[in-house]
């Protein structure tokens, strides 16, 4: 079972507000790539359980929260620390990337 949160212009506040690194995948269905990132994206929010929030965002469906992150491609990865960009990785990311760069935002 996945830990990954569906992420929503609405559910955003409350998700910056839990004081957690957050990771964001920005995807689309129709993206080759991020059919790929998605189960490593999926892995990578087991492995960190509780430690850390791990969210999709699909840029068809929130294309507003998409633009505020100034997504230009798919699949982009965001760390977020304390609400603020820490990371940015365009393109399909390993999870001990992801990983690492989650831990480093603690």
């Amino acid at each position: 079972m996945s830990n990954v949160v569906t992420l929503t212009a609405s559910a955003f506040p409350a998700v910056k507000a839990q004081g957690k690194p957050v990771l964001i995948d920005f995807w689309a269905p129709w993206c080759g790539p991020c059919r790929t990132q998605g189960p490593i994206v999926d892995q990578v929010a087991n492995q960190m359980g509780d430690r850390a929030i791990v969210a999709k965002l699909n840029v068809d469906d929130e294309r507003n929260l998409a633009s505020q992150f100034a997504v230009q491609a798919i699949p982009t990865l965001v760390v977020l620390k304390d609400g603020n960009v820490v990371q940015r990785f365009v393109g399909v990311q390993s999870a001990d990337v992801l990983k690492n760069a989650l831990e480093s935002a603690k």
